[in-house]
Parts: C-alpha cells; structure tokens; sequence
C-alpha cells in the first residue's frame, strides 16, 4: 500500500474539465470502461492506497490516497496512452482540503459546465460503486464519499441551485426552440438512445411538440423497444445515410470513438440543424462547413444562458455554507481518525509498560521486570482513564508528542504510588 500516512495530507485529485480544455483534449483523457479497470489495477502496483475515476463529456478525473500527485498523473497517461506533459499543461492538481472541496463541489453542481447539473451525481455513485467493486474504496473515501452524497443532497433540498430543466441536453431543447421555426413539425433524427438520448428524446415530445422522431442505436433492439414505448419510428444503424440526408434536426447522442456523422453524408444547400452531444465528438467539425448546416457541440450548448441559470447562480452562497458546514464535519472525523489511531500506540506502549517494568531485586543483585499494578484489572482501568484524559486534551490542543508523554509519565506516577 506504499509507506506514507493514509490521511488527508495524502488525499489528492488530478484531473481536467471544460474549464480548460476543449472537447478534442477532454476525448484524448476521457476513461473507457477498460481504461478504468487498468488503472485501478497498476495504482495498486504503484502504492495507491484507494482512488476512483470519474470520466464524463465534461471531465476525467482521479481521486484517490496516494503517495504523490506524479503517480495519478502517469496513471491517466499511461491508461490513454497520451502525454503527461501535455496532461499537465490542461490538469489541476489539488491536495488536501483543496481536493476535499473541490469534490464537495463537483457533487453538488457547482462546478458543472451547466450550473447544477445534478446528473453528476450519478456518474460519481457509478464510478465509486465500480471502484469498490475492484476493492479500491478503504474507509477514507468510503468516509467522504458519504458526506459527499449527504451534501449533494442537503444542496438540491436545501437551495434551489438546481431548480429549473437546464442540463446541456436540454439546452439542446433550448436552442432548438429559439432558432428554428415550427419546430414541432420538424422531422427529427435522434442518434443513440442511452440515459443521455432517452432524455432528449422525452425533452423533445414534452417541451417542444415534436412526434416525427426517428430513433437509431448501434443495438437497433435497444432503439426499437423506446420507440414502441413512446411511440416513434426506429430504423437499423446500417441505414445511417439514408436517414441523416433526409432529417431537418439530427441529435448525436452516441459514445462511438470517432466521428459518425462526416461531410460527405450530407447533402449541401439543404438546411439542418445538427447537435452532438457526444464525447468524444461524434459529428466531424468540418460538417459546420457545409452549406446550409448548423453544427453546435457540447461546448457550444454550454455557454448559453437564460433565466435559469442566472436564479441558479444566485443560490451558489447558500450551497457554498452548507458545503462549508459538511467539510467540516469531515476534517473533525479526519482528526479524530487520527487521535484514534495515536490513541492505539499509546494504549499498546502502556500494556507494554504495565507488563515489563524493569527495576532492581531486593537484594540488588540482578534487574528484572515486574508489573506496574497488583491486578490486570487495575491497570486496564488506570490506562482507560489515561487515554480519556490524553484524549481530552488532544481535542483542546494538537500536541501529540507531548500528550503521550504525559499519558507514560501519569500511568508510571500512578503505580509507583
């Protein structure tokens, strides 16, 4: 597990987001299933204690118990097989209380490309839930992952940060509703049909009246049963062409590795509004060229703002307090975590001391070891009330070294009484 102290001064996050890194870098890092699954199995080779990955369109990041920041960062570029150097020219690196808040943060919306966003909830429970399934959750994060959880909640109940539908797939809806007109009889083409999909699809039948909606998925099963459920059209992958030349909207919500929507799929002069909502990108950039194309990404759809997100971020002082609150909550088990564990030495030195004494025979003729008290009871219940009293004064004062001095020196005056 790697010799250093398995505490928040050994707690780090390394990763990157929207905030610095367009969707093309984000692709390059973002952490397959596979990917995953590497990482948790050389941090175990390189000393790292507990860690989780969160990957989504809009970050990837590790955190974890390690014994430096070097060692997440070459896990992340060893898995993609992308430079460390590079990774570190778009990364944050944050340790300790930093990297706790920045968690607190990111489960409660805060630091999510569309303020509130609640969905990353859910990545983060799926990512944790993977992580312990491959045993590399321990009762550090266990212990903050659960506050975590109790915050995120305590914020959505609490404040209104997360009030409204905005989420960038409903920003999609958004945009779609303020720029094309007679949108509700638009035909529309919508390209997977996976949590992100299925929302959009429910989006455009619930806000904006739409019913000519095509579903397509590469498991053509899988778009064919939520069509029989809401009662669209479903065609077969293999008919991708025919069925993106003749859309007046196509949504990309696949999770292909590369480009599925090209130029020359299109037919130029024709007007189509084309949303990718995929990471990596799913429409080739240089569709945004074609003559009569309108091409928006996941980085375009979210910048915009409306009236949602301007009440939200009014919210964002009350959510900050109640984080502010919950961390320190953890900083006290923190040290507390810690005191029990100095508290533990302490009772073993003092076991040890009441067992082996070492002092001169009557007749001093030799040394030998006796005990401190008359009775193994006796002396259980002196270095009870020793550790009580040494703890008491931990909580006062951070003085350990000290603290346990004077536990050896109260136990010895006693028994020598």
């Amino acid at each position: 597990m790697g010799d250093y102290p398995k505490d928040l001064q050994h707690f780090f996050v390394v990763g990157l987001s929207y905030k610095k890194s367009d969707s093309a870098v984000r692709s390059r890092f973002a952490i397959s299933q596979e990917q995953y699954d590497l990482i948790l199995e050389s941090a175990k080779i390189k000393g790292v204690a507990e860690l989780f990955v969160l990957s989504t369109c809009n970050r990837t990041e590790i955190y974890a118990l390690a014994p430096d920041l070097d060692t997440l960062v070459n896990l992340i570029s060893e898995a993609t097989g992308q430079s460390a150097i590079e990774f570190r020219n778009f990364a944050y690196l944050y340790r300790a209380e930093i990297a706790v808040q920045h968690l607190f943060q990111v489960a409660a919306g805060l630091d999510s490309q569309i303020l509130g966003d609640y969905e990353i909830v859910g990545q983060i429970k799926i990512a944790v839930k993977h992580a312990k399934e491959k045993a590399a959750i321990g009762p550090f994060i266990e212990r903050l992952y659960n506050q975590v959880l109790q915050t995120s909640k305590l914020v959505k109940n609490n404040t209104a940060l997360s009030s409204g539908s905005v989420s960038v797939s409903f920003a999609a809806i958004q945009y779609l509703k303020d720029r094309v007109t007679d949108v509700a009889n638009k035909s529309v083409l919508l390209i997977g049909t996976g949590k992100i999909g299925r929302n959009t699809c429910k989006n455009l039948i619930d806000y904006l009246g739409c019913n000519n909606i095509t579903l397509m998925n590469r498991t053509f099963e899988k778009a064919e049963k939520l069509a029989l459920e809401l009662e669209l059209a479903a065609m077969p992958s293999n008919q991708l062409e025919q069925a993106v030349a003749t859309a007046d909207i196509i949504i990309v919500a696949s999770n292909a590795t590369e480009a599925i929507i090209r130029p020359e799929h299109l037919i130029a002069g024709t007007k189509q509004w084309i949303i990718d909502l995929s990471i990596p990108n799913n429409v080739a950039a240089e569709v945004a060229h074609v003559d009569g194309k309108e091409l928006l990404n996941v980085d375009q759809l979210s910048r915009m703002k409306d009236e949602t997100l301007l009440k939200r971020q009014a919210e964002v002082p009350r959510a900050l307090a109640i984080i502010a609150e919950q961390t320190a909550e953890f900083y006290d088990w923190c040290k507390m975590r810690k005191q029990l564990a100095v508290l533990g030495q302490v009772k073993l030195k003092l076991e040890e001391i009441h067992v082996n004494t070492l002092s001169m025979d009557p007749q001093h003729t030799q040394w030998v070891y006796h005990t401190t008290f008359a009775t193994t009871e006796e002396a259980a219940s002196r270095i009870q009330k020793v550790l009580n009293t040494m703890a008491a004064k931990m909580r006062v004062r951070n003085q350990r070294g000290c603290h346990y001095l004077e536990a050896i020196n109260d136990f010895m005056a006693f028994g020598a009484n």
